[in-house]
């Protein structure tokens, strides 16, 4: 029997492998060296509970939302090359949204190099989670940045505490100033920007924007979204963050539950937090690095926790 079952996407698995993410070949190659047993299997989510009660072994789940005690859950976490590793599930429904942030406890002189280094190469860089254009825009001061998600996401849907138009009409309707609203890069829908383009007729403060997320950012007095990556990136920028939805990022952030609730937040003057000590808790404490020297290490004492 395996200590170790990795359950992948088939595609993954098909001209021998080929399509395996280096997270779980640096793994694989760590887990043999040091003797550990493992098998790799093809992710299927119906049988999944079955074959967790069938042994003892620890069930490592690429994009799992499946608690147990014996499951990793495993993705990306927003940013590259930090990976969720959880008994709960990933992003939005791992376990890191109901830990404690210990703020108090974290050593400043540990937590700013690490925040400065992955500020220079995301923010410097230019670069997010889904591709940017290159060429920078100079905009003025915005009041709020809205960034947009599409609920006809299976699970962006079921997090959302308003939707996106619950959330950007309050945000109009409160916010005296410039506001700018930057729809969700993959979201083609045409219906998306007939909507935009009718909200925009209703308040004339508010102007889309489709550059490069950090231009925008960077000259927004706060931002909101539901759940977005953008709120990480938000953070590295220093910039006040409203999360309109359930998160597992939200220690550092106002998290807004009702468009009443939205408006309240708004009423008040954005107030800053540590997020060069959430930044590191977050990621350097909580997620695991596929480029750390001390991967397979950091991976089987969580495995054996």
């Amino acid at each position: 029997m395996s200590d170790i079952v990795f359950h992948v996407p088939r595609s993954w698995l098909s001209l021998g492998g080929e399509g395996m993410r280096p997270f779980y070949l640096r793994l694989m190659e760590g887990l043999e060296d040091r003797g550990v047993s493992f098998d790799v299997t093809v992710l299927d989510r119906d049988l999944l509970p079955d074959a967790i009660e069938a042994d003892d072994a620890i069930h490592v789940i690429h994009h799992g939302r499946f608690p147990h005690p014996r499951a990793r859950n495993a993705d990306v976490a927003y940013i590259y090359p930090f990976w969720n590793f959880d008994s709960q599930g990933i992003r939005a429904f791992s376990s890191i949204g109901a830990a404690h942030f210990p703020q108090g406890e974290i050593d400043p002189e540990v937590a700013r190099p690490f925040f400065r280094r992955l500020r220079k190469r995301i923010v410097g860089g230019r670069t997010s989670r889904y591709e940017q254009p290159e060429a920078a825009q100079v905009l003025g001061p915005v009041k709020a940045a809205v960034f947009l998600q599409s609920e006809g996401h299976r699970v962006v849907g079921e997090t959302c505490y308003l939707d996106r138009w619950q959330m950007l009409e309050t945000v109009c309707a409160k916010v005296d100033g410039p506001i700018v609203v930057k729809p969700h890069p993959r979201d083609k829908d045409a219906a998306t920007r007939a909507e935009l383009k009718a909200i925009c007729a209703r308040y004339p403060h508010l102007r889309v924007f489709d550059g490069n997320i950090h231009d925008l950012i960077s000259v927004a007095e706060r931002v909101i979204t539901i759940n977005s990556a953008v709120g990480i990136e938000a953070y590295l920028h220093r910039k006040p963050v409203i999360l309109c939805g359930q998160s597992d990022f939200h220690h550092v952030a106002d998290v807004a539950r009702s468009e009443g609730e939205l408006a309240g937040i708004l009423a008040r003057p954005p107030r800053k937090r540590a997020y060069d000590k959430f930044i590191w808790w977050y990621f350097g404490h909580h997620c695991l690095s596929s480029v750390d020297g001390d991967l397979v290490d950091r991976f089987l004492a969580r495995c054996a926790q």
